[in-house]
């Protein structure tokens, strides 16, 4: 009750809470650290995001993301939490928040890369998207408008726009035609928005996605057109879905060079830790990616001083901490031989204890490039710190 009272109060004396500070850029590079205020707190940028999927970080209780990792920001994905465990479900708990417990900010995928991942069990139209659930064969219509819907009743504070996300290589043509209906579906989107309310009693964000897939005409395009609309933050969509490097930062560079200065930029699905620090010097505030958790699971370990596979015998008789560096408890109390016996005799608390070491390191390393852009440090910083990232130990 409390709760819903301040936010109420703080609703009111913000007449729109959800706005992005600059603080400072830096002098040699595009890096900038920001501010991203919401209702559920502020958003110190450039931040990584962790993936909820379905609602959860798996294998990471809250006050591991709170307290050690020092998460400010979750994903969760609209399909999946329409399958499951469904929109009544949610909405009776009260959104999202109260369901899983998680007083900080969410951010909501629309389900639009689901257009890309689910190509083979989808048809695609005008109207939306005919996927077929992966889980019991059903068939389901997303559309612009009830994709807005769906995303008012799970509650997150940033919701996403629906969108093609195209594959790589994609043709000329296709990009094309798919960028248009992407930008046809983004009208819908803010209509639809803008025709109705927030449920829970504190304020939503809507982000637009630029697409056009590594043309740069169709990126300079996309991108004029999504910041046409001035809306409270931007999103780049469409990259780290095969390209090599080169393409993911040449299509940022261009795209962050149009978005505009006064508005968080995010980059969707990105990626290594390398790509971060890259894509922050061209100018990104926020990410989100698979990856920690996902590598972490199979054993892959993101440090300090390179990446492990934690599963090789070099491993086996090393009682060294995962990381001399680390940031996390994880890292001063198990040892890398320990943590390869979970993971090879598939203990639970293996993929647990990694889950949480690679979240740990990917928010320390944001968390220390922001540091480094205020101090004006940014540059000569990243430029130490690619190699060692770049090592496989």
């Amino acid at each position: 009750m409390l709760n819903e009272i301040a936010l109420s109060l703080r609703s009111l004396f913000f007449n729109n809470v959800m706005h992005f500070e600059l603080i400072h850029t830096d002098i040699n590079t595009k890096a900038r650290a920001g501010k991203f205020y919401t209702d559920h707190g502020v958003i110190e940028t450039p931040i990584f995001m962790p993936v909820g999927t379905a609602g959860t970080v798996k294998g990471v209780h809250l006050h591991e993301l709170k307290d050690d990792i020092q998460a400010q920001i979750i994903l969760g994905n609209t399909y999946h939490l329409y399958l499951r465990p469904g929109l009544d479900v949610i909405e009776n708990a009260g959104g999202l928040h109260k369901f899983n417990g998680w007083d900080k900010p969410i951010l909501t995928d629309s389900g639009g890369y689901q257009v890309y991942s689910l190509a083979g069990t989808r048809k695609l139209h005008e109207e939306g998207v005919r996927f077929q659930s992966h889980i019991d064969g059903r068939y389901l219509h997303f559309t612009p408008e009830n994709v807005m819907d769906t995303q008012r009743t799970i509650g997150a504070d940033i919701i996403m726009a629906f969108d093609e996300c195209t594959p790589f290589p994609c043709d000329y043509g296709y990009a094309k035609k798919s960028m248009h209906m992407t930008h046809r579906w983004l009208q819908r989107c803010f209509n639809r928005f803008n025709e109705t309310e927030p449920k829970y009693g504190y304020n939503q964000a809507l982000f637009p996605i630029v697409q056009g897939s590594v043309y740069k005409d169709l990126r300079m395009e996309s991108a004029e057109t999504i910041a046409s609309h001035d809306a409270i933050g931007n999103a780049i969509g469409g990259l780290s879905v095969g390209e090599p490097d080169e393409e993911l930062y040449g299509m940022t560079d261009l795209v962050c060079s149009i978005l505009p200065k006064d508005k968080p930029r995010y980059l969707m699905g990105v990626g290594t830790p390398q790509n971060l620090l890259e894509c922050i010097a061209l100018g990104i505030d926020m990410f989100d990616c698979v990856m920690p958790t996902r590598n972490a699971r199979h054993g892959l370990l993101f440090t300090s001083e390179g990446t492990i596979n934690i599963k090789n015998q070099k491993w086996e008789k090393d009682y060294s901490p995962l990381d001399e560096n680390g940031t996390s408890y994880v890292d001063k109390v198990y040892s890398k031989a320990y943590v390869r016996h979970l993971i090879k005799s598939n203990e639970l608390l293996g993929a647990q204890i990694t889950s949480i070491h690679n979240l740990a390191f990917y928010l320390s390393l944001v968390k220390e490039a922001r540091k480094q852009i205020i101090n004006g440090t940014f540059s000569t910083w990243k430029n130490q710190q690619i190699p060692k990232l770049e090592r496989r130990l």
